[in-house]
């Protein structure tokens, strides 16, 4: 897929306000790494993540939603009345109907002719629903779309800790460990046609896509409800952290070939990415995959954990902040997820 007329105006996020470091959670486990002789530390080591974020208890994700998409219509002055569309992305979602989406484009003031919707696709969310809005800008529906997401990890990482407990077994730490990666935080990309007139004049112009799947590694990740011997559902994740890298690096590695292909560029032309962050084996086996410099990438992981949808592009926010992306780079939005889906996006800085 490939665009002519379609921009990132604003990336605007929003950062959980209580920080949990890694040494917080093994204190909690300290039974299970005292009985199998886990040295403290390790969850930071074999990470990478030194702390994350998290809501207060009872804190709505359209509320982080919310504030991320008003910092974004703010930042850009947008007309809201020029807004065709309010997607919400994320895993975590308010209630199961209405879309999660509806509350969000009530508090904006969305006018009523505006598409509201939700979409769902694991980690890859975001991504999802800025081709979704790009498509419908790219046929000329739409102007401009607001593409909205918030996680909340603080939830299911207390659940997978009382299952560790209940049942400690190396198997249970091993199938809940990429959970305690989880962070939270919230953001709002504001795509338009470029006709528009914004008082945030930066336009980051989409210039390709590409999206390949493996979906008979779907079973690798599961964050949903189970049945316990009870006959109780509750909530459980649970991760083949080492399957899910395997063949996440592979499909990664023939998505990166077509990606290239599709927008045209040389892997020497490509300035910086910015990866889904996952933790530190991810990065590095990833990077060495496709051989790309990591120097060429920005880290968020270590200080926000995995945010699911929001990490990628949340870190893209912060990385422009910091001076990493500079005006004219080609850049990669580089994004796995469970499904197994990859997703790669192509702009100019």
């Amino acid at each position: 897929m490939n665009y002519s007329k379609v921009y990132v105006n604003s990336i605007a996020y929003e950062l959980a306000p209580i920080t949990v470091s890694s040494e917080s959670l093994e204190a909690k486990l300290a039974p299970i790494y005292d009985k199998f002789r886990i040295p403290k530390g390790q969850l930071a080591v074999l990470t990478g993540i030194e702390e994350r974020r998290w809501w207060p208890n009872h804190t709505k994700v359209s509320d982080g939603a919310i504030k991320a998409a008003q910092k974004a219509v703010l930042e850009t002055g947008v007309n809201i009345a020029d807004i065709g569309a309010v997607v919400y992305t994320g895993v975590c979602r308010d209630q199961h109907e209405p879309a999660t989406a509806c509350r969000i484009a009530s508090q904006l003031g969305v006018a009523n002719k505006a598409s509201i919707y939700d979409i769902s696709n694991a980690c890859l969310g975001v991504l999802s629903g800025m081709l979704d809005i790009a498509n419908r800008i790219e046929l000329g529906q739409i102007k401009a779309g607001l593409v909205v997401s918030c996680e909340s990890a603080r939830d299911i990482v207390d659940t997978t800790i009382a299952k560790m407990l209940a049942n400690p077994s190396m198997q249970n730490f091993a199938a809940g460990l990429a959970t305690l990666t989880g962070g939270s935080g919230a953001v709002a990309v504001l795509l338009t046609d470029g006709s528009l007139d914004l008082t945030n004049t930066k336009q980051h112009k989409l210039e390709s896509a590409t999206t390949l799947a493996a979906p008979e590694h779907f079973d690798l990740c599961y964050w949903g409800m189970e049945e316990t011997a009870k006959g109780v559902f509750r909530e459980n994740m649970r991760t083949d952290a080492v399957s899910l890298l395997k063949h996440g690096v592979a499909l990664a590695q023939q998505t990166w070939q077509e990606f290239l292909s599709n927008a045209g560029w040389q892997a020497e032309q490509v300035n910086k990415v910015i990866c889904h962050q996952v933790g530190s084996a991810n990065r590095k086996n990833v990077l060495e995959a496709l051989n790309i410099n990591p120097i060429k990438e920005f880290p968020s992981y270590q200080k926000l954990g995995n945010m699911g949808t929001v990490s990628l592009p949340a870190t893209a926010a912060i990385a422009h902040e910091q001076g990493f992306l500079q005006p004219g780079d080609k850049v990669g939005f580089l994004g796995i997820g469970s499904g197994l889906n990859c997703m790669m996006l192509g702009l100019t800085w």
